[in-house]
């Protein structure tokens, strides 16, 4: 998928807003949804968690996390987050839109900011926070029909995705905020993989 046709199918269609469960106490974080141009594709930029992490530690993610007190706003803490976990500048950071906020089973309610990149240093990997970084192509992360959702009662949502990609499983929030995005930039699909699994 090119940068223009997703800025274009991005704008066209308005967000569409999921029913959330009301849960009380959440604590702000948020993400950068990083989307780098390469070759006139678009990838989206993952990172795997260090292991020793007290949340959702070894798995995949995008760079992000909780809001401190010196953040002016959310935007802020996904650009602030993106430096330090993988030494984007935020200046190589053009803001594309916002996806509904995402609540998860560690206490955070998410918002991911969707946003081209186009970095002016090598991407680098801080050793206390990101095990590795890598990059999947966007065209498939946004078919719907290489999303797996099953019930896992645990979870804050009944329903959690799994998308895998090559050796990975991509799992838990960052599925579902992909399945969001993919449900907004292609909702044509979205309809017509629920009828046939409704079918």
């Amino acid at each position: 998928m090119t940068r223009d046709e997703f800025l274009r199918r991005f704008q066209l269609h308005c967000k569409q807003q999921q029913q959330r469960p009301l849960l009380k106490r959440l604590r702000p974080a948020a993400v950068l949804i990083p989307l780098w141009e390469r070759e006139g594709q678009l990838e989206v930029v993952l990172t795997q968690r260090s292991n020793h992490l007290r949340h959702h530690a070894g798995q995949i993610s995008f760079p992000g996390g909780r809001q401190e007190l010196d953040d002016p706003d959310l935007y802020t803490t996904a650009l602030r987050e993106a430096h330090e976990e993988i030494a984007l500048h935020p200046n190589d950071v053009e803001l594309v839109g916002v996806l509904q906020d995402y609540p998860v089973i560690s206490n955070f309610l998410i918002r991911p900011y969707v946003g081209f990149i186009t970095p002016s240093q090598p991407l680098q990997a801080d050793p206390r926070e990101v095990e590795e970084i890598f990059t999947v192509p966007l065209a498939h992360l946004m078919q719907q029909q290489q999303h797996f959702a099953y019930r896992l009662r645990r979870f804050i949502y009944d329903q959690v995705y799994f998308i895998p990609y090559e050796h990975r499983n991509i799992w838990g929030a960052t599925a579902g905020i992909l399945r969001e995005l993919a449900d907004h930039v292609y909702p044509e699909r979205h309809t017509l993989y629920r009828s046939l699994n409704e079918g």
